[in-house]
């Protein structure tokens, strides 16, 4: 049998198959995907195959291969590093939340984001949440960060989940389509899917006044089918984002603005560092290029471990 899966909780795994029934799946024994060293072999959106096992007069299934991905979205383990957490497959599109405060997205954060994004051909939405509650000093905040990425080539939308401003855009972004919600704890995630669907009534929860970040509500990442022929994969509110390995000479590449300088610097194997004749870094003196966009990749290719999972830095 075929399914996709819906819900993983480590070690049973909610699959529908193409009939729309769905089954309580398991792996049996090891079970290794090549060349990918992941603590979750299986992630939410993977297509399956599964065979049927009868217990007690229950059907259960037993996944014994996962079809080919068109894409996933995968970052490092905070507290394992040197593995990695695939956090959902197959994706058409993520829409990525950001704060200006309570709690507060850092642009390192959304760069690695994007880094990782672009890496494996995911298509990402910036949605800037929460605007019904900013001052206006923080409204032009908003204005200058979405400025500075739409230049780039991203698509940005201004939100606000509580009072609905601009959702109905989401939605219409959403039809035919697997979408991933994505971004810290406290970011709005649950409360913007419940608005969208009210049918879902995801578990929201207040920031934490004392650390003024979000408390996580989402356990597991899970896919919800909606009313309007679109599919969500909601997920656990992310602390830090670590970018899984790549070649030094490839980091540069993900950052879609200087990919498109790259063709002018004297080298065609240009770090963009200490480089004569280096487009990006001419850019960068005459503001074409954002300096915390060049801080992020600067980060990223030094591999910053520790940085990825504090970001406490001053934002640019």
């Amino acid at each position: 049998m075929v399914g996709t899966v819906y819900k993983s909780t480590g070690s049973w795994y909610t699959v529908k198959t193409r009939n729309g029934k769905f089954y309580q799946c398991r792996i049996k024994g090891r079970f290794r995907i090549t060349e990918i060293k992941s603590t979750n072999p299986i992630a939410v959106g993977d297509i399956v195959q599964f065979e049927l096992e009868t217990k007690n007069n229950e059907d259960t299934g037993v996944i014994n291969r996962i079809e080919e991905r068109k894409n996933y979205i995968i970052r490092k383990s905070v507290n394992l590093s040197k593995q990695t957490h695939i956090i959902a497959s197959n994706i058409d599109q993520v829409f990525l939340l950001i704060t200006l405060n309570n709690p507060q997205t850092f642009t390192s954060f959304i760069d690695r984001f994007l880094v990782t994004a672009e890496a494996y051909a995911v298509k990402t939405i910036l949605l800037f949440n929460k605007i019904d509650t900013y001052d206006e000093e923080e409204l032009l905040e908003v204005k200058y960060l979405a400025s500075l990425y739409r230049k780039i080539g991203y698509e940005c939308i201004g939100i606000s989940a509580t009072t609905t401003e601009n959702v109905d855009k989401v939605k219409v972004l959403m039809v035919n389509k697997v979408s991933m919600f994505s971004g810290h704890s406290g970011v709005g995630k649950s409360t913007l899917v419940n608005t969208i669907e009210p049918s879902l009534d995801l578990k929201t929860k207040k920031i934490s006044q004392q650390h003024m970040q979000g408390q996580h509500t989402t356990t597991f990442a899970e896919m919800f089918d909606l009313s309007f022929d679109a599919k969500i994969i909601d997920t656990p509110g992310i602390k830090g984002f670590g970018v899984v390995d790549m070649d030094p000479e490839e980091v540069g590449d993900y950052f879609p603005e200087f990919f498109a300088l790259k063709q002018d610097c004297k080298f065609n194997n240009c770090l963009h560092l200490k480089e004569p004749k280096c487009a990006v870094k001419e850019a960068l003196e005459n503001d074409e290029v954002s300096y915390s966009r060049y801080k992020s990749y600067l980060q990223i290719l030094e591999g910053e471990e520790e940085n990825y999972r504090t970001d406490n830095w001053d934002n640019l």
